[in-house]
Protein backbone atom coordinates (compact mmCIF):
# COMPACT_ATOMS: atom_id res chain seq x y z
CA UNK A 1 0.00 0.00 0.00
CA UNK A 2 3.38 2.18 -0.11
CA UNK A 3 3.93 4.92 -2.10
CA UNK A 4 7.61 4.74 -4.04
CA UNK A 5 9.75 7.46 -5.53
CA UNK A 6 10.45 4.90 -8.44
CA UNK A 7 9.33 1.38 -9.70
CA UNK A 8 12.96 -0.08 -9.19
CA UNK A 9 12.51 1.10 -5.26
CA UNK A 10 8.88 -0.37 -5.01
CA UNK A 11 10.31 -3.50 -6.83
CA UNK A 12 13.38 -4.49 -4.44
CA UNK A 13 11.19 -3.12 -1.52
CA UNK A 14 8.59 -5.98 -2.23
CA UNK A 15 11.71 -8.61 -2.92
CA UNK A 16 13.68 -7.47 0.45
CA UNK A 17 10.53 -6.77 2.47
CA UNK A 18 12.60 -4.42 4.42
CA UNK A 19 10.95 -2.65 7.88
CA UNK A 20 11.57 0.14 9.47
CA UNK A 21 11.28 -0.13 13.32
CA UNK A 22 12.61 2.74 15.20
CA UNK A 23 13.34 3.92 18.36
CA UNK A 24 10.27 5.80 20.48
CA UNK A 25 10.84 7.08 24.20
CA UNK A 26 14.50 5.85 24.57
CA UNK A 27 15.91 9.45 26.10
CA UNK A 28 12.54 9.50 28.46
CA UNK A 29 13.87 5.91 29.60
CA UNK A 30 17.38 7.42 30.17
CA UNK A 31 15.70 10.01 32.14
CA UNK A 32 13.61 8.39 34.27
CA UNK A 33 16.24 5.96 35.34
CA UNK A 34 18.51 8.87 36.44
CA UNK A 35 20.95 7.69 33.48
CA UNK A 36 22.96 10.43 31.65
CA UNK A 37 22.59 10.18 28.28
CA UNK A 38 25.98 10.74 26.98
CA UNK A 39 27.68 7.62 29.61
CA UNK A 40 28.88 4.23 29.52
CA UNK A 41 25.46 2.94 31.37
CA UNK A 42 23.19 5.22 29.08
CA UNK A 43 25.06 3.87 26.05
CA UNK A 44 25.09 0.30 27.28
CA UNK A 45 21.20 0.28 28.20
CA UNK A 46 20.17 1.93 24.86
CA UNK A 47 22.45 -1.26 23.48
CA UNK A 48 20.41 -3.43 25.25
CA UNK A 49 17.24 -2.21 24.00
CA UNK A 50 18.73 -2.15 20.27
CA UNK A 51 19.67 -5.38 20.29
CA UNK A 52 16.54 -6.85 21.61
CA UNK A 53 14.38 -4.89 19.27
CA UNK A 54 16.31 -6.31 17.07
CA UNK A 55 16.60 -9.95 17.58
CA UNK A 56 13.14 -9.68 18.54
CA UNK A 57 12.55 -8.38 15.03
CA UNK A 58 14.48 -10.68 13.33
CA UNK A 59 13.18 -13.79 15.37
CA UNK A 60 9.76 -13.11 15.01
CA UNK A 61 10.42 -12.33 10.97
CA UNK A 62 12.00 -16.19 11.02
CA UNK A 63 8.71 -17.24 12.69
CA UNK A 64 6.36 -15.83 10.05
CA UNK A 65 8.46 -17.24 7.28
CA UNK A 66 8.23 -20.52 8.84
CA UNK A 67 4.55 -20.11 7.68
CA UNK A 68 4.32 -17.30 4.35
CA UNK A 69 8.47 -18.37 2.94
CA UNK A 70 11.54 -16.13 3.50
CA UNK A 71 11.82 -12.68 1.42
CA UNK A 72 12.13 -13.66 -2.59
CA UNK A 73 15.67 -12.84 -2.39
CA UNK A 74 16.59 -14.91 0.99
CA UNK A 75 18.19 -18.23 -1.18
CA UNK A 76 20.33 -15.91 -2.87
CA UNK A 77 21.46 -14.13 0.16
CA UNK A 78 21.52 -16.85 2.82
CA UNK A 79 24.73 -17.26 3.56
CA UNK A 80 25.73 -13.78 3.96
CA UNK A 81 22.49 -12.96 5.79
CA UNK A 82 23.20 -15.80 8.34
CA UNK A 83 27.02 -14.63 8.53
CA UNK A 84 25.61 -11.20 9.65
CA UNK A 85 23.12 -12.36 12.03
CA UNK A 86 26.00 -14.63 13.70
CA UNK A 87 27.91 -11.53 14.00
CA UNK A 88 25.02 -9.99 15.07
CA UNK A 89 24.57 -12.83 18.34
CA UNK A 90 28.30 -12.47 18.94
CA UNK A 91 27.92 -8.95 19.61
CA UNK A 92 24.96 -9.46 21.43
CA UNK A 93 27.17 -11.85 23.54
CA UNK A 94 29.45 -8.87 24.59
CA UNK A 95 32.14 -11.14 22.11
CA UNK A 96 35.32 -9.06 21.71
CA UNK A 97 36.34 -11.69 18.82
CA UNK A 98 34.62 -14.70 16.95
CA UNK A 99 33.25 -12.35 14.08
CA UNK A 100 32.91 -13.68 10.65
CA UNK A 101 34.87 -11.66 7.63
CA UNK A 102 34.68 -8.50 9.18
CA UNK A 103 36.77 -5.60 8.41
CA UNK A 104 35.53 -3.27 11.46
CA UNK A 105 34.79 -4.79 14.23
CA UNK A 106 31.48 -4.02 15.84
CA UNK A 107 31.16 -2.46 19.40
CA UNK A 108 29.91 -5.34 21.13
CA UNK A 109 27.08 -5.22 23.64
CA UNK A 110 28.54 -3.37 27.02
CA UNK A 111 27.36 -5.93 29.78
CA UNK A 112 29.56 -4.63 32.59
CA UNK A 113 27.91 -1.35 32.38
CA UNK A 114 24.47 -2.54 31.78
CA UNK A 115 22.78 -2.17 35.39
CA UNK A 116 20.24 -5.01 35.17
CA UNK A 117 20.74 -8.85 34.15
CA UNK A 118 17.65 -9.10 33.05
CA UNK A 119 18.11 -6.30 30.19
CA UNK A 120 21.15 -8.29 29.39
CA UNK A 121 20.24 -11.81 28.88
CA UNK A 122 16.87 -10.53 27.30
CA UNK A 123 19.38 -9.32 24.64
CA UNK A 124 20.92 -12.36 24.33
CA UNK A 125 18.19 -14.66 24.51
CA UNK A 126 16.42 -12.05 21.56
CA UNK A 127 19.60 -12.60 19.33
CA UNK A 128 19.90 -16.89 19.95
CA UNK A 129 16.57 -17.15 18.61
CA UNK A 130 16.46 -14.73 15.76
CA UNK A 131 19.43 -17.11 14.68
CA UNK A 132 18.21 -20.57 15.32
CA UNK A 133 14.47 -19.61 14.04
CA UNK A 134 16.62 -17.57 10.89
CA UNK A 135 18.91 -20.78 10.22
CA UNK A 136 15.88 -23.14 10.22
CA UNK A 137 13.42 -21.10 8.58
CA UNK A 138 14.95 -17.90 6.74
CA UNK A 139 13.79 -14.36 7.18
CA UNK A 140 10.89 -12.60 5.69
CA UNK A 141 12.30 -9.08 5.86
CA UNK A 142 15.65 -8.29 5.28
CA UNK A 143 15.92 -5.55 6.98
CA UNK A 144 14.34 -4.96 10.48
CA UNK A 145 15.31 -2.00 11.92
CA UNK A 146 16.75 1.52 11.65
CA UNK A 147 17.66 4.47 14.47
CA UNK A 148 14.81 6.61 13.13
CA UNK A 149 12.90 8.83 15.40
CA UNK A 150 9.23 7.95 16.00
CA UNK A 151 8.04 12.01 15.23
CA UNK A 152 4.63 11.72 15.21
CA UNK A 153 3.71 8.84 16.97
CA UNK A 154 6.02 9.33 19.43
CA UNK A 155 3.66 12.14 20.73
CA UNK A 156 0.30 10.05 20.23
CA UNK A 157 1.95 7.30 22.16
CA UNK A 158 2.18 10.48 24.95
CA UNK A 159 6.50 9.46 24.85
CA UNK A 160 8.53 11.88 26.20
CA UNK A 161 11.47 12.27 23.42
CA UNK A 162 10.51 10.89 20.13
CA UNK A 163 13.67 9.07 19.08
CA UNK A 164 16.98 7.66 20.86
CA UNK A 165 17.86 11.51 21.54
CA UNK A 166 17.37 13.02 24.68
CA UNK A 167 14.71 15.54 25.52
CA UNK A 168 14.46 18.84 23.74
CA UNK A 169 12.46 20.69 25.73
CA UNK A 170 10.82 20.70 28.97
CA UNK A 171 7.88 21.87 27.38
CA UNK A 172 6.97 21.30 23.93
CA UNK A 173 3.88 22.30 20.97
CA UNK A 174 3.07 20.43 18.09
CA UNK A 175 0.72 21.11 15.48
CA UNK A 176 -0.76 17.93 13.84
CA UNK A 177 -1.62 18.25 10.66
CA UNK A 178 -5.87 18.16 10.28
CA UNK A 179 -5.72 20.42 13.41
CA UNK A 180 -4.68 19.82 17.28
Amino acid sequence: MAQFPSREIAERSYRYRTLGLGFANLGGLLMALGTPYDSDRGRAIAGAVSAIMTGRAYATSAEIAAELGPFAEFANNREAMLRVMHNHRQAARGASTGYDSLSVMPVPLDHANCPDDGLRAAAVRAWEDAVSQGEAHGYRNAQASVIAPTGTIGLVMDCDTTGIEPDFALVKFKKLAGGG
